[in-house]
Formats: structure tokens, C-alpha cells, sequence
């Protein structure tokens, strides 16, 4: 156990966490996303929500202020989004603030972006395109 780290990051994730650069992507998936077929580092996260995984992640993590670092997926022509799963999401980065946008890209095209992805976290979260990617920035010198 360590001091101001949530016991919801797991050693393995901390650790991925800390090995990250600026610009790499890490994926906070849902229990349905194909993250083992994809290729990049699966680190399991089962039983948690992505929402409370965020909230413990964002005060270790930096998002890129040069690119649109919060990316999900858009739904299927036809299908519905509930837009709490964005919202909880936002909370969970940002409190009341106002943060960074979220971006929505077709389903494809967020499943090449993990792909590259530095890792995929597959969590307990069941929302329908509850996924979603977080681009690292530069942590500022203090």
C-alpha cells in the first residue's frame, strides 16, 4: 500500500503508468472489448468501473494539451448512446470542472488506435461504448 496512491491501481498498472511518454495511449475498456486479440499489454482491472478508475488514475497522469487526449467511440449508425457514461467519465477527470473535450471516432478506427496503444486496461465497466482512450502529456516541472 503507498500514500496517496488508490488502492484501485494495481502495482502492474502503477507501474505501466510510470513507464508511459508523452503522445503514448493507454485504453480504460470495457468487460466486452477484444483487448487480448489486439496485441498491446493487457492489464486486467475486473469488478472496477472505468469512471473509478479514472478518478484514482487522473491526479498521476497528465493528459496531452497538443492533441485531444480523451477519445471513445462513436456508436453505430442505428445505435443509441447513453450520454451518462460520458458524463461520469468527465466527472471522474475533472469534478465540476470544465476539462478537455472528449472525442468520439468510429468503432474501426478506436480499435486500430489500441492497437498501438501503450496498454489496454480491461475493467468490470458494462456500458455500451463505455471505452476510452487517454493520451498522455508532459507532466509540467514543478
Amino acid at each position: 500500500m503507498l500514500k496517496t496512491i488508490s488502492p484501485l491501481i494495481s502495482p502492474e498498472l502503477l507501474k505501466t503508468l510510470a513507464e508511459m511518454g508523452h503522445g503514448d495511449e493507454i485504453i480504460f475498456a470495457d468487460a466486452h472489448f477484444p483487448a487480448h486479440s489486439l496485441g498491446p499489454k493487457t492489464i486486467r482491472a475486473d469488478g472496477l468501473l472505468i469512471s473509478d478508475l479514472l478518478a484514482a488514475v487522473i491526479p498521476l497522469f497528465e493528459l496531452d494539451s497538443y492533441a485531444p487526449p480523451l477519445v471513445m467511440m462513436a456508436p453505430v449508425d442505428g445505435d443509441t448512446l447513453d450520454i451518462q457514461v460520458e458524463a461520469r467519465y468527465r466527472n471522474a477527470l475533472f469534478g465540476e470542472a470544465e476539462g478537455e473535450g472528449i472525442t468520439r471516432i468510429d468503432r474501426y478506427a478506436f480499435y486500430a488506435r489500441a492497437q498501438k496503444a501503450y496498454a489496454i486496461v480491461v475493467t468490470g465497466e458494462t456500458a455500451k461504448y463505455g471505452n476510452i482512450l487517454l493520451k498522455k502529456g508532459v507532466t509540467p516541472y514543478q
